[in-house]
């Protein structure tokens, strides 16, 4: 059943990348004084692996489950809005079971084959590719948020594409930056 209160809590986030068939993706654990739940939110992709201590606004609380291996694991899983991070501690988190990539089991998400790569000598091509992939981003700036309410797939590839570039992604104030910042 989910919630239909947004709530605002304190609490640790720890991000694992784990590596799928569609390529890394990341999963979180929210810890908070109200108790500990498993975040698969898109806006997770563009975060490096470690814990972010902050606010954390949860949009809706709920039952979640998937197969690893022989094992079906049920969690309880929190959708975040608004994140408002304090400090950042990059200790990876402790690596546990395989989970399957969000794209795989999030009924909403359309799993596009892969377009084939451009060559390096081709930079119309890949102009073209940034208009398409970035949109009414473009032409960026040296400061971009992207829309966490795109599709999975897009957002990796948006994040990928930034770091290719030489952005760097700043958690505290969810944007990319380039040249980065501190």
């Amino acid at each position: 059943m989910n919630t239909t209160t947004n709530i605002i809590v304190i609490g640790q986030l720890s991000i694992r990348i784990i590596n799928g068939r569609n390529g890394p993706f990341r999963v979180g654990t929210l810890q908070t004084g109200i108790g500990k739940f498993a975040v698969k939110d898109p806006i997770l992709d563009q975060y490096d692996e470690g814990k972010y201590d902050g606010e954390f606004e949860i949009t809706s609380i709920y039952q979640g489950n998937y197969i690893a291996g022989d094992r079906s694991v049920t969690e309880i899983r929190a959708n975040l809005g608004n994140i408002s991070i304090n400090d950042v501690d990059d200790k990876k988190p402790e690596s546990v079971d395989l989970e399957p990539d969000p794209i795989d089991t999030d009924v909403s998400e359309v799993v596009e084959k892969s377009k084939p790569t451009q060559k390096k000598d081709e930079p119309s091509a890949e102009k073209n590719d940034d208009e398409s992939l970035f949109g009414n981003l473009m032409p960026l700036s040296s400061r971009v948020k992207l829309d966490a309410t795109v599709d999975r797939k897009t957002l990796r590839q948006q994040s990928d594409r930034l770091g290719q570039l030489g952005y760097k992604f700043n958690p505290k104030g969810q944007t990319w930056h380039n040249p980065p910042i501190d």
